[in-house]
């Protein structure tokens, strides 16, 4: 040693009057002096500005949706339990918690010098050992508070120094029995619930102001680990855990040991009464309103679940219910029972989501795959109005123009040859009619003559996210690299029933915090001019013929009028694709609203089946029962446009008996003409590329 304490000095005489000289005492003095002041002041705004005074009305408040007529629709929450007040919670539970968890709780100003003290000293063990963690407790109800609501539970230095003064800052704002109170109803207690209400709920089956001794012990002995100590996993270190509990309230002169003994003894009597799922009655809706709160305005989905908003939406609850009740009816889909479906339906002028079913399943998963708004789908003929007859309008051409229709090639090397359905060949036939028996010959022609581009752009501008690998003739039937979803087929309809102007789909209309503070006052929705109205009224026009005449027949809904278009794809994997399909649509507006919806084959059972041909063989009954009971349900705006082919109809009618031969005859004609790329479809798009 005596070697060291010579080295030390020669080292110090050295250096000594270097520091004596530059005062380097002084400036290590005042550089912490200066970190400790701009550390402190940084601690004091993040407390001053957290809101801490809007906290009670955000953890009591239970998010909340309502419907587009401002009725409650529902409610969402994750971390969160139904909300308490201090007198509701039983005189046992208070004594518990207190005993265990924090005995100076009403002596202390938000933290515990000893629990900081000790907390430090770990913290210094475990930088010792390696460790960047604090693993030791030392933190107090209000601590433990504002660690659940403000900050992440990684429990670093930083973090605790936050929790301190945000602690002091809860401890300025409210009472003692308020702080208990919020600290209870946010607490984890296991097995999917939160709060001490519905954790007597989900383990007793009472109420919380009705907890008896043992068992307010056993969930005061749950708080520090709800998964090594909750009685329904392990009911032994359960009962030994809330053993424990009742000896602190002993020590802590809570109860006497006479009390504690025959609480100890008492057996644990489990009794589920809690319900977790009776308000969040429309999954997929509310899944989408989360989503859209995310992505459009800004907020973290802990934030729309946790804090207590009221989210007013585009809902039409008696929609909703309805198709989600047809999608649990496999006669909708004619007991076809291996394909997947989606729908979604729209305000025509708004664009606002009346109603949304994105899957065919027994059990919904939270925020799970969508198919009406996240799919990437083959559009089929469904792309025709948009990128094929919508710009022939616009360039001259009239709906009854006439339009060849037997096969020829196309391209610059003349290697695209499409097919129509069934391989049928015809006279030139006008506008209207290739529309509406969803003819590929006639689509590919004017596309040809058109340019590619045009119809590209138009897709572009109708809000279809196309990339330029799809600037190809197969565009007019749907030939794309990637897909389009439901959602916005269906708001690129909305321009067809909204005289040319396209509103973008949307679900919120707008928010209010807790607090009463309106945070989205008017939906972000745009509504976008995309072609004339008169554009937009001979489009109609022609797509009237479609659920009369064409491949919609036999899906119309009995006493209205629609307008719209089918569309299906084939399944290449079929050696029988040509009488098959793979993906069917049907798109279908009035000047009220539009639905979308899809039926198709995905993954392995794309392999090895196939839809049967026709609309009306596939999701035709969910198309017609679910307009004939939304109709009704909108203000039942008439079209100011007549179908072509009423002339034509009307003549062919000798009289009322016949009518349904007629209907009949349309429907044969209609299944017949059903699949928008079959026949040689495949052999011809693949003779595109060469192949």
């Amino acid at each position: 040693m005596t070697w060291l304490k010579s080295t030390i000095k020669k080292i110090w005489d050295k250096l000594g009057p270097i520091w004596h000289r530059w005062q380097f005492g002084r400036l290590l003095i005042v550089l912490f002096m200066t970190l400790f002041l701009a550390t402190s002041v940084y601690l004091v705004v993040l407390a001053k500005t957290a809101n801490v005074e809007n906290l009670e009305a955000t953890l009591s408040a239970t998010t909340e949706i309502y419907d587009d007529e401002g009725k409650k629709a529902g409610e969402l929450y994750s971390q969160k339990g139904t909300y308490v007040k201090y007198d509701q919670i039983s005189q046992n539970m208070r004594d518990a918690v207190l005993s265990i968890e924090d005995r100076n709780f009403y002596h202390e100003h938000g933290f515990s010098v000893k629990g900081i003290a000790r907390a430090a000293l770990m913290y210094v063990r475990n930088k010792v050992t390696g460790s960047n963690a604090i693993s030791g407790g030392g933190s107090t109800l209000t601590q433990q508070l504002v660690k659940n609501a403000y900050l992440t539970q990684e429990q670093t230095f930083t973090r605790k120094a936050k929790e301190i003064f945000l602690s002091m800052q809860v401890e300025q704002d409210y009472s003692k029995n308020k702080i208990f109170t919020m600290y209870l109803n946010n607490a984890w207690f296991g097995n999917g619930v939160w709060g001490v209400e519905d954790a007597a709920q989900k383990y007793f089956g009472v109420h919380a102001s009705q907890l008896t001794t043992a068992q307010a012990a056993t969930l005061a002995g749950m708080l520090t680990s709800p998964a090594q100590f909750n009685p329904i996993d392990h009911p032994k270190a359960s009962d030994a855990r809330r053993n424990v509990v009742l000896a602190t309230m002993v020590e802590n002169k809570k109860l006497t040991k006479a009390q504690a003994s025959a609480a100890q003894s008492t057996t644990t009597v489990l009794h589920d009464t809690y319900n977790a799922s009776g308000e969040y009655k429309y999954p997929w809706f509310f899944d989408s309103v989360i989503s859209e709160a995310i992505k459009t305005y800004g907020l973290t989905e802990s934030d729309v679940m946790n804090r207590g908003y009221k989210i007013y939406t585009t809902l039409n609850q008696e929609d909703q219910t309805n198709l989600q009740n047809y999608f649990d009816n496999d006669a909708m889909f004619n007991y076809v029972d291996n394909a997947q479906a989606a729908s979604i339906v729209l305000n025509a002028k708004s664009g606002g989501v009346r109603a949304i079913v994105g899957g065919r399943e027994e059990t919904h998963t939270f925020r799970g795959y969508n198919r009406a708004n996240q799919a990437l789908l083959s559009p089929g003929s469904t792309i025709k109005p948009i990128v094929v007859y919508a710009p022939a309008l616009q360039r001259g051409y009239s709906i009854d123009s006439e339009l060849p229709n037997k096969v020829m090639s196309f391209g610059v090397n003349g290697n695209f040859t499409p097919n129509n359905a069934g391989n049928v060949e015809t006279a030139d036939v006008p506008m209207y009619s290739a529309l509406e028996h969803s003819y590929n010959i006639p689509a590919v022609y004017l596309l040809n003559k058109m340019g590619v581009s045009v119809g590209y752009n138009s897709a572009i501008k109708f809000g279809l996210p196309l990339t330029s690998s799809d600037k190809t003739l197969s565009l007019a039937l749907g030939g794309l690299s990637s897909g389009v979803s439901p959602q916005q087929m269906a708001q690129a309809y909305t321009a067809f029933a909204n005289d040319g102007v396209m509103s973008q789909a949307h679900y919120i209309t707008k928010i209010v915090d807790a607090t009463g503070k309106v945070i989205v006052n008017t939906p972000k929705a745009k509504q976008t001019r995309v072609i004339s109205s008169t554009v937009a009224d001979n489009m109609t026009r022609m797509m009237l013929g479609t659920y009369t005449n064409g491949t919609g027949v036999g899906s119309a809904p009995s006493g209205y009028t629609i307008a719209g278009k089918t569309g299906t794809t084939e399944n290449s994997l079929d050696q029988n694709n040509a009488n098959s399909s793979k993906d069917s649509w049907a798109m279908a507006y009035t000047k009220d609203i539009v639905e979308a919806t899809w039926m198709g084959l995905e993954g392995k059972n794309a392999q090895s089946n196939s839809l049967p041909l026709g609309l009306t063989s596939t999701m035709g009954p969910l198309v017609k029962t679910s307009l004939e009971q939304i109709l009704p349900n909108t203000s039942q705006s008439t079209f100011t446009v007549t179908n072509p082919n009423a002339t034509t109809s009307s003549s062919n009618s000798s009289s009322s008996s016949d009518i349904w031969g007629t209907i009949q005859k349309d429907f044969n004609t209609g299944v017949k003409k059903a699949v928008d790329g079959a026949g040689k479809l495949w052999d011809t798009v693949t003779g595109l590329f060469g192949q």
